[in-house]
């Protein structure tokens, strides 16, 4: 994934599986697919997200694709790690599936669209891979939605930077709040849209480690070389923050972020709706 203005080494991987245990519950318990369900999981990436859904659904049969070799064996290494048995990965490219039209079930995606120039295409070509009526889980952030205390000018500035390399890269940190007009330009219907909002505070020490500190600090403080190079911000503004943003995780601070998840059905050919 070109546009991935993250990085792929071994500071982000770990930041991808502090997020995804810190997320959980948030974002995935409500999904659960049927027993021999075919789920198509697109960019799976390092499989920081494919445990949950596995575990989740124990008799589904989870099929993970990624462009990236290096994070299909990272991916493959942790799900065996995990004992789980119902996952297969395939290197692929979502705009060109190796799998037959209508072969799956369900599509799950998750932190994927905001990485594509052209997420619209994207979820075109995946819904062709979709059986008639068969479900899309999409579920993104919005780095818009970030908020805290205390309010700092730096924070958001530092938060900018990545929003504009990210967009710069062709991909899109505001997308969470265009999933559900995406979806439909897409061809899906029954579109629904469900904000989850992440509150922290220092009554919830597990969250101002795993989120605050390790998920979304952590990746603002990723991109700080690039944001420099870009000459977006001089360094002393853009650490100074990232230290904003470190002083929210205190006693007295206190950090939102909203994500969004969003469901959706593939249309039933006109023959079944007939019937």
């Amino acid at each position: 994934m070109s546009g991935y203005v993250h990085g792929y080494g071994q500071h982000e991987s770990a930041r991808l599986q502090d997020q995804a245990a810190t997320l959980a519950d948030l974002l995935h318990v409500d999904t659960r697919y049927p027993d021999g369900s075919m789920v198509l999981e697109a960019g799976c990436g390092v499989g920081a997200q494919t445990i949950a859904l596995a575990r989740n659904s124990p008799t589904a049969r989870i099929v993970s694709i990624d462009l990236s070799a290096d994070s299909l064996a990272q991916a493959r290494g942790r799900v065996e790690a995990a004992g789980l048995g119902n996952v297969q990965f395939h290197q692929a490219d979502l705009f060109a599936l190796p799998f037959a039209p209508e072969s799956f079930d369900h599509l799950f995606l998750c932190f994927v669209l905001e990485h594509l120039p052209d997420p619209i295409g994207a979820l075109a070509a995946l819904r062709q891979s979709l059986k008639p009526g068969g479900t899309v889980t999409v579920i993104e952030g919005d780095h818009g939605s970030a908020y805290f205390h205390p309010d700092s000018e730096a924070a958001g500035i530092a938060i900018r930077c990545l929003v504009d390399l990210q967009r710069a890269a062709g991909g899109n940190a505001l997308i969470g709040r265009q999933l559900y007009p995406l979806l439909q330009r897409a061809g899906f219907e029954a579109v629904r849209v469900s904000p989850r909002m992440v509150y922290v505070d220092s009554s919830r020490p597990d969250l101002v480690d795993g989120f605050t500190l390790k998920t979304f600090t952590a990746m603002i403080e990723g991109v700080r070389e690039a944001a420099i190079q870009s000459e977006m911000v001089k360094p002393e503004l853009f650490d100074a923050g990232v230290r904003a943003l470190h002083r929210t995780a205190q006693n007295d601070g206190v950090f939102c972020y909203t994500f969004f998840k969003a469901l959706a059905r593939k249309p039933l050919s006109p023959c079944a709706r007939a019937a």
